[in-house]
C-alpha cells in the first residue's frame, strides 16, 4: 500500500513541477488516445471561409533548438470545401497552419458525431 502511494505522490509532484507546455503535450497524449472529433473554423470578419474537420489534435509549433514556440499552429484535418459540416465524398485530408497573430478562428469538438 505504501509503494503505490508513494508512486502517486510522485508522478503528482512530477506533473506539477513540469511547465505548461509540457503538461499541454502530456494533455495531448492522452487525448488522441480518446479520440477527438475537432472541428476549426477560420473566418475573414464575420464570414466563414475555411473549414477543418476530424481533427485529433492542433500543435504549437515550436523552434528549431526547441526554445521557443513559433506564432502559428497547425495539424491535419478534412477539408469541408462547400461549408456545410459534414465530410463529404471527395473531401480529403490536408495539412493546415494558421497565424496565432492574426487568424480570427474557433476551435471545438464537434457536437455531431
Amino acid at each position: 500500500m505504501f509503494k503505490r502511494v508513494s508512486l502517486v505522490a510522485v508522478l503528482v509532484l512530477t506533473f506539477i513541477g513540469c511547465t505548461q507546455e509540457t503538461q499541454n503535450k502530456f494533455g495531448r497524449a492522452i487525448q488522441n488516445w480518446t479520440g477527438t472529433d475537432g472541428v476549426l473554423e477560420v473566418y475573414a470578419g464575420d464570414k466563414l471561409v475555411k473549414r477543418f474537420m476530424k481533427i485529433d489534435k492542433i500543435s504549437t509549433a515550436t523552434s528549431t533548438d526547441g526554445d521557443a514556440d513559433r506564432p502559428y499552429r497547425y495539424g491535419y484535418g478534412i477539408l469541408d470545401e462547400n461549408l456545410n459540416g459534414k465530410v463529404d465524398s471527395g473531401e480529403k485530408r490536408v495539412y493546415f497552419e494558421f497565424s496565432d497573430y492574426s487568424t480570427s478562428y474557433i476551435f471545438y469538438e464537434n457536437p455531431h458525431k
